[in-house]
């Protein structure tokens, strides 16, 4: 009985899970959970249009009821089927640790805005709150894993993300200070000050220059040119790092998998154990 108990709730996991190529169960789980994220996307896009929500507001509440039965019930099962898993084995502090793990209170807030509502009917801001279904959006990670890769990649390499970003800050202070000398007299409106200046400098670094706002002195254009070319070569930085990144992270994962630990579907038991 243990054993079949078990059984089924790693069967349960495993199709809650990110699919693998030889479970067509999990995939189609996947496939419909997707489905259903962008109809929750769209349906709340839609709701903000009133003459739409006025004419079918039955069908965009039907729709968001059977939407969180959904996904109250999948997350209902996840907590349950955690502790087949190493990290979660214990019964009670395993599904714990589950539960304030980021994409378990992703799962939480995705069902939070329906409920809330229902504790105060009162609430003025209980449609209000129903637009943080948007949360919702936040579940594709745990479905698709590039966004799961893309994750762990900004982890490893914050520290040469922030210091690149810390660069690009410093030179938005210097360009700005530089061009305010450079404008302000010119243009005393546009370059009013050093802060009114970083805007310029802000859409002349990121090259999309608006033209709302531009240099019109000799020395202010030269400032202009120089920091747009500069713009170019400091925001190709964050790529490469990104890049070098993801070449890291498909390494270590592809190591990961001939190393890590198997489990018995049936009985739970670890079937070879690292070394």
């Amino acid at each position: 009985m243990k054993k079949l108990h078990f059984s089924l709730k790693y069967r349960v996991c495993k199709t809650l899970d990110l699919a693998e190529t030889n479970d067509p169960l999990s995939k189609a789980f996947d496939i419909f959970l997707l489905g259903l994220i962008f109809l929750n996307i769209v349906a709340v896009a839609l709701e903000t249009v009133d003459s739409l929500y006025e004419n079918y507001r039955y069908f965009f509440e039907a729709f968001e009821g059977f939407s969180v039965l959904f996904f109250t019930v999948e997350y209902i099962l996840r907590i349950w089927s955690c502790t087949v898993k190493l990290h979660y084995r214990h019964p009670i502090w395993g599904r714990v640790r589950y539960i304030i793990t980021p994409l378990a209170l992703i799962d939480l807030l995705a069902i939070l805005p329906f409920f809330l509502p229902l504790l105060s009917p009162q609430l003025r801001i209980g449609r209000s709150l129903r637009l943080l279904r948007l949360f919702r959006v936040l579940k594709l990670n745990r479905y698709t894993d590039s966004l799961r890769i893309l994750g762990r990649v900004l982890r490893l390499k914050q520290e040469e993300l922030l210091l690149s970003l810390f660069v690009l800050a410093v030179l938005l202070a210097v360009a700005s200070t530089m061009i305010y000398f450079a404008e302000h007299d010119a243009q005393p409106e546009a370059f009013s000050s050093i802060p009114e200046a970083m805007w310029w400098g802000t859409i002349t670094l990121t090259t999309v220059g608006y033209g709302d706002v531009y240099p019109v002195t000799l020395l202010g254009r030269i400032l202009g040119a120089i920091l747009a070319i500069l713009g170019i070569g400091l925001f190709a930085l964050p790529a490469g790092i990104l890049a070098s990144g993801f070449s890291e992270e498909l390494q270590a994962r592809k190591a990961k998998k001939k190393t890590q630990p198997q489990i018995c579907p049936h009985c739970g038991e670890i079937i070879n154990p690292k070394e």
